[in-house]
């Protein structure tokens, strides 16, 4: 990020930030609200359905029902071992591009998605619970065996066999995800700079909506109860999510392989990586 972009970035930030705090005091419910619709709605990553990316245009797209929702998904159709692909915050599925390549080696069906008000999904909320909501679904519907998540959607990964420990699943890997919901949550007041109030209504909101305690919502946690096969990559100069966020997951998953890397940053985008995850999905017992 260029200079001015990042003064321009601290402005605007440091701005709605003062906004909701003085909301705070005068209209408590509205601040909680608008607060909430910044931490959750995504600013990028939807699709301009005449404009898709040509990875996606070589898949089968098919867009999926649920419930108030249109979930749209992508298949690269191959034999019967199926892997499902899971992006992250602020992106879609065409940030699988290089990764399908490989997977494609394999002669498997790869079905992508688009997460909640991603892609050309709906909606406009973006969570862990809702995107693990619309997992399911996709999971119910073409059965795979394998299931690949980055950043959020790796978070997303961990949260969704947590809660429904889905016994087909086999192999999951996880790229860059964050394991502690409250680091993340921290990191967005502390952007904002909201004050204690409006930080608690946040939170109560957050518990009220989740149906969980964020101080509770825990990736190593969740991963510590796994019996299926994991592999966790994670890179020491990731920006976005701490290295050591990696590794926590890791020191409690019993059934899972730790990578690091060096220099691929938060999107972990490496041919070399590819190899190692492709001989654990196809090659390793």
């Amino acid at each position: 990020m260029k200079l001015f972009d990042k003064i321009s970035y601290f402005i605007l930030t440091k701005s709605i930030g003062l906004y909701i705090n003085l909301m705070g005091f005068l209209f408590p419910q509205k601040a909680t609200k608008l607060a909430y619709r910044f931490f959750t709605e995504p600013r990028d990553g939807k699709l301009d359905a005449t404009k898709i990316p040509k990875i996606l245009t070589e898949a089968h797209p098919e867009t999926v029902a649920f419930g108030q929702h249109q979930i749209q998904t992508y298949t690269w159709k191959g034999n019967d071992h199926r892997i499902l692909l899971v992006h992250g915050w602020e992106s879609n599925a065409a940030r699988w591009e290089r990764f399908i390549g490989w997977l494609k080696k394999s002669g498997s069906t790869i079905i992508a998605l688009d997460g909640p008000a991603q892609g050309l999904s709906s909606g406009t909320e973006f969570n862990i619970p809702e995107y693990a909501r619309f997992v399911d679904a996709i999971m119910q519907k073409f059965n795979p065996t394998s299931i690949i998540g980055h950043s959020m959607g790796g978070a997303t990964c961990i949260y969704y066999q947590y809660t429904y420990q889905n016994p087909l699943l086999k192999k999951m890997v996880i790229l860059g995800a964050p394991s502690e919901f409250m680091i993340v949550l921290n990191n967005y007041k502390k952007t904002l700079s909201l004050n204690k109030k409006v930080s608690r209504l946040l939170e109560k909101q957050i518990m009220e909506r989740f149906g969980i305690d964020p101080n509770e919502f825990s990736g190593s946690h969740f991963a510590s109860g796994f019996n299926l096969k994991g592999l966790i990559a994670h890179d020491e100069d990731d920006a976005v999510v701490s290295y050591n966020e990696g590794k926590q997951i890791a020191e409690t998953w019993k059934t899972a392989e730790f990578i690091s890397t060096k220099g691929l940053g938060h999107s972990l985008h490496d041919d070399q990586l590819y190899q190692r995850i492709y001989h654990f999905l196809f090659e390793a017992d």
